[in-house]
């Protein structure tokens, strides 16, 4: 059989309406624009209405990168949603996903490696099209952080925007879509990024309302000191198994989370900032949809051609770590 590639037939990304700018947040905390963007990189954000949620977001996204493929949802044969910020614990927000779309008895189910997720969640379908098991898969990274910050900590509520992207994965002989990756977790530095409360150990109660211990929480010193360690590390071994360099690369797609992160990666790297494709300044760190919100932005504005090379790296939850060389599309026949 003919080794089978997952061809990026579709993308497509959702960001709401409202805007909420670092001016905006000076008036309500102890921060100020200056502060915000020397720290992060960061100006503004998009924060999701009071009638939006994680799946009417991923929706969005994801009915977009069908209609770019030209693909109707019930020929989809998988759905695979990376989100930490589900609308419900149960059910799923992928079978929400599915039944909002009319992807009728379509399977479907939820990645939850934080950041990580969209990556993790493409490298995962790259796995069902090359088996031949699926042909066409529907990926999302979606989150909607702003309901899960406290908005009176100034060190988190402006690192976190609300977004969608996703893409249509269809299965091609054509050398294209994964051609390397490298996956990577390590749980015994989980507390660095967590939700202290409202899981199975501490389950939510009136004291943890008060307390606040429901919010995300992140110790931002040594995620930086973890993200800047693993990133050059896991492009190069991705780079490696794809049987490619860095000099085959077209654009370095990196997860969104801090300006000072990527700058610091890029240095390590040895590597020119002109080479990563950066829009947290607009969007803010957006998780799990961030790489796909500026992968569906950059080729939608001409920046980035279907046929590139593109090295997409990320860093998140758990903690966890993920690259993944990909190419799109093919080059015509």
């Amino acid at each position: 059989m003919a080794t089978l590639y997952g061809r990026i037939a579709g993308w497509g990304a959702y960001t709401p309406d409202r805007i909420l700018t670092n001016q905006e947040l000076g008036e309500t905390l102890d921060t100020s624009d200056d502060w915000i963007v020397q720290r992060t990189g960061i100006r503004e954000r998009h924060i999701a209405a009071a009638h939006e949620t994680t799946c009417s977001m991923a929706v969005e996204a994801s009915r977009t990168a069908l209609a770019k493929a030209g693909l109707l949802p019930t020929a989809l044969d998988l759905i695979i949603v990376a989100t930490s910020s589900p609308d419900y614990f149960t059910p799923p927000v992928s079978s929400q996903v599915q039944a909002e779309l009319g992807a009728t008895n379509v399977p479907a189910f939820v990645v939850v490696t934080g950041c990580t997720g969209f990556v993790y969640a493409l490298v995962v379908a790259q796995q069902f099209i090359a088996t031949g098991a699926y042909r066409s898969i529907l990926i999302v990274g979606v989150e909607l952080l702003s309901r899960f910050v406290d908005w009176t900590d100034r060190s988190m509520c402006v690192l976190f925007g609300d977004a969608a992207g996703a893409v249509v994965v269809q299965a091609d002989t054509r050398e294209c879509g994964v051609l390397g990756f490298l996956l990577g977790s390590d749980g015994s530095n989980g507390q660095h990024i967590i939700m202290p409360s409202g899981g199975s150990a501490r389950p939510f109660s009136a004291d943890v309302l008060a307390e606040g211990s429901h919010y995300l929480r992140m110790n931002g010193r040594e995620v930086f000191k973890f993200a800047t360690r693993v990133i050059g590390p896991a492009c190069d071994q991705a780079l490696h198994n794809a049987g490619l360099t860095m000099n085959d690369v077209d654009w370095i797609i990196p997860h969104q989370a801090n300006l000072r992160i990527i700058q610091a990666a890029a240095r390590e790297m040895h590597l020119p900032m002109e080479r990563f494709v950066v829009n947290i300044d607009r969007y803010a760190n957006t998780s799990a949809a961030s790489i796909p919100l500026a992968m569906a932005e950059q080729i939608n504005c001409g920046s980035i051609k279907p046929t590139d090379t593109l090295l997409l790296v990320s860093f998140g939850a758990g903690m966890t770590w993920a690259a993944a060389v990909v190419k799109p599309q093919p080059y015509p026949d």
